[in-house]
């Protein structure tokens, strides 16, 4: 099995989700709250309209742990989400399947996969997975925050070195030492 990776150029996120926004706007919003909320696909699929139009936070009961997530809907998805709920009514859900004869269900997980994958092989990015988005946010997170105690809490981790490694920077940073590794 494969390990999905974050996507650590933010260049390359934005390009991502420009991209994404071109195709289809339901595709961006999945993947714009994603790498703003860290949430996993299975608990953004689940999402209705009336979860998010015009939330200041956004609380749901994580699928995997049963747990309350609360998390503030920052400026720039907000008005993402605002613009994508316009027209929509509050009991659909919001990464709505466009599926003949499927009446409001969201896509699958095994769709969103496909959706991200493709759009990683655009941009040469490997790896690329539904798990992606929770790590981009993560690592992006921890690169401007610094704060890993905080990220730890954020995902429900049980210590510092498995968010460090579930963010892919205790990777980055044994392959940057290992570079200047040298006997001289």
């Amino acid at each position: 099995m494969n390990t999905v990776q974050p996507i650590r150029d933010k260049g390359t996120v934005m390009d991502i989700g420009d991209y994404l926004k071109e195709r289809s706007m339901r595709n961006y919003v999945m993947y714009m709250i994603g790498i703003y909320s860290g949430l996993r696909i299975g608990d953004i699929l689940r999402l209705r309209v009336r979860d998010v139009r015009g939330a200041e936070v956004i609380t749901l009961t994580e699928q995997k742990t049963g747990k309350e997530k609360r998390f503030p809907v920052g400026s720039e998805l907000k008005k993402v989400i605002a613009a994508y709920v316009r027209d929509k009514k509050d009991y659909e859900y919001l990464i709505k399947s466009t599926m003949p004869g499927v009446y409001n269900r969201p896509i699958t997980r095994q769709q969103a996969y496909k959706i991200l994958h493709e759009a990683g092989s655009r941009f040469g990015v490997e790896g690329l997975g539904t798990h992606s988005m929770r790590k981009t946010f993560g690592y992006h997170f921890y690169k401007q925050t610094g704060d890993l105690g905080l990220l730890m809490r954020i995902f429900n981790h049980s210590s510092e070195s498995v968010t460090l490694a579930y963010i892919g920077a205790a990777q980055d940073d044994m392959m940057s030492a290992m570079k200047l590794f040298s006997y001289k």
